[in-house]
Formats: C-alpha cells, sequence, structure tokens
C-alpha cells in the first residue's frame, strides 16, 4: 500500500469517527461506500479500507445482503460498557489526583464550563464532555491506560444520542464534574475515584433510561 494511500484511508477513517461523534451517522444506520464518500467528499478506495478498520474496532459490522452497519449496542453490551468505563475512569482520576498539574485541572474546570455554557446544544456539550474524559485520562499519566481507554471511547460511539438533552442532566454532569476536579486539587486519590465513580454510575442509568424510551 502506498503512503498516499494510507495518508487516505486514515483520513477517511477519522473523518468517519468525526462523523459518528457529531452525530451525522447513528447506530444502525447502513453506510454505502459511494453515498458515504459522497457525504464526506472522499473517494471510495480510502472509505472501503475505513469501514474494514470500523469493522475490526468492533464499530461497524457486515451485515449479509446489507453491507455495512454501525453496531447497536443492547442492554446488557451498554452495561458493560460502563462496568469497564468505571474501572478504567475511576483509575484515571485516582491517578490524576497523583501525577496531574494544575494547569491541566483548569484546563478541565474551563472544559466544564463550557458544558454548562452549550446546555442549548446538546450534541456541541456532549463532544466538549468527551474532551473532559479524554482530558482527565491524559492527567493520570499512563500510556498504557490511555490506550485501554482508546479502544473503550470507541465503542461509546454505540450509544446514540446524546442524554444532553435533557436540561437537568446538564446540571448533574457539570455538579459531578466539579466534584472529580475539586478531589484533583486536593490531591485527595480516594476522593477522585469515588468521584469518577459516581458519576459513571449516574451517567449508566441516565443512558439505560434513553434506551428504553
Amino acid at each position: 500500500m502506498s503512503e498516499t494511500t494510507r495518508s487516505s484511508g486514515q483520513a477517511a477513517y477519522d473523518a468517519l469517527l468525526a462523523a459518528l461523534r457529531n452525530g451525522t451517522f447513528q447506530p444502525g444506520a447502513r453506510l454505502r461506500e459511494e453515498e458515504v464518500g459522497e457525504q464526506l467528499g472522499l473517494s471510495r478506495t480510502p472509505v472501503r479500507e475505513a469501514l474494514r478498520r470500523l469493522e475490526s474496532d468492533g464499530i461497524v459490522e457486515h451485515r449479509p445482503r446489507i453491507g455495512a452497519v454501525i453496531r447497536s449496542l443492547g442492554h446488557t453490551e451498554i452495561v458493560e460498557l460502563y462496568e469497564m468505563r468505571l474501572v478504567l475512569e475511576r483509575t484515571a482520576a485516582e491517578m490524576a489526583a497523583k501525577h496531574g498539574a494544575d494547569a491541566e485541572f483548569d484546563a478541565l474546570d474551563a472544559l466544564n464550563d463550557r458544558i454548562e455554557a452549550e446546555r442549548s446544544n446538546p450534541a456541541l456539550g456532549a463532544a466538549i464532555n468527551q474532551d473532559f474524559h479524554r482530558g482527565l485520562y491524559l492527567a493520570g499519566r499512563n500510556r498504557f491506560l490511555m490506550e485501554a481507554a482508546r479502544a473503550l471511547n470507541n465503542s461509546l460511539l454505540l450509544l446514540g444520542p446524546t442524554t444532553y438533552t435533557d436540561p437537568e442532566r446538564i446540571d448533574v454532569v457539570v455538579r459531578q464534574h466539579r466534584a472529580i476536579i475539586d478531589a484533583l486539587r486536593a490531591g485527595d486519590a480516594e476522593a477522585a475515584g469515588a468521584a469518577a465513580e459516581a458519576h459513571l454510575k449516574t451517567s449508566l442509568q441516565h443512558r439505560l433510561k434513553s434506551s428504553l424510551a
């Protein structure tokens, strides 16, 4: 494979992930190479390569007589995903309390303020929330934890529409994020981990509620 083909395939892969994150493509949607290419301004060859990568990531599945389809998570898979996310993020918060810098905590504060400010734009608020949690992992200073989180976070794209359409949900998220940040600033690893765990448990409750609606 040439360097040009490889870079085009990477661009298509990144574009598809971005489209999943911003809600352009939703779980259950069929991904026809030609249509995806037209929508993203890409040729079919890199799109085909990107779809193969997404299939190996477990984000896309190939169905007979249908083709590539974005996977949808069932009730059990959602619970399993959040159980693993809880373990990783509690660890990330504990490590961030030990190794994180004040500047990183300031950045988390700023992101949390933006989530609150964008309550009228749920999709943007959800995207900023992803940046918040990514910043928490980065502050933990562990590349192996980051790699485990990367694979898990790709699966979060399969959860479907954001739960941020509920204004009360935003209030809860912002408040719980602040509890995490306060514990990080205090250097209290146990409190940071507990706050992260409480936040993820609440997130699971809202996600299950929305999936049953």
